[in-house]
């Protein structure tokens, strides 16, 4: 899994701006809590479902040291705060969101095709 670590809060202009970029399908943030057995066994099932040919960019996001950045996600693409969980982005727009087993890379994909 080809994971961009995101650890900066203006790293999500960046994934806005992306998520309007004519090259990619559109964006994927997973946020996940490395504290928490679950949200670990989500993040194994998604790395071995992901289709890596797809061309989205796929953020990962450490909640135990960046909670501040989950807390702008929820505002800013008005999600609740859940882990873990998975938010795509199509021209700055939420296409889908799901939080743990309910977490698909199928669906996440065809959210933005």
């Amino acid at each position: 899994m080809n994971w961009i670590e995101l650890y900066d809060l203006s790293q999500l202009d960046e994934i806005e701006s992306l998520s309007s970029n004519q090259y990619f399908s559109g964006v994927a943030v997973f946020k996940h809590s490395t504290r928490c057995g679950t949200s670990s066994f989500v993040k194994k099932m998604f790395e071995r479902s992901w289709d890596k040919t797809s061309n989205i960019p796929v953020y990962h996001l450490d909640l135990i040291r960046n909670k501040n950045i989950s807390n702008e996600i929820a505002k800013r693409w008005n999600v609740n705060h859940e882990s873990p969980q998975l938010i795509v982005l199509k021209e700055n727009k939420v296409t889908y969101q799901a939080s743990h087993s309910s977490i698909s890379a199928s669906n996440a994909i065809s959210s933005v095709l």
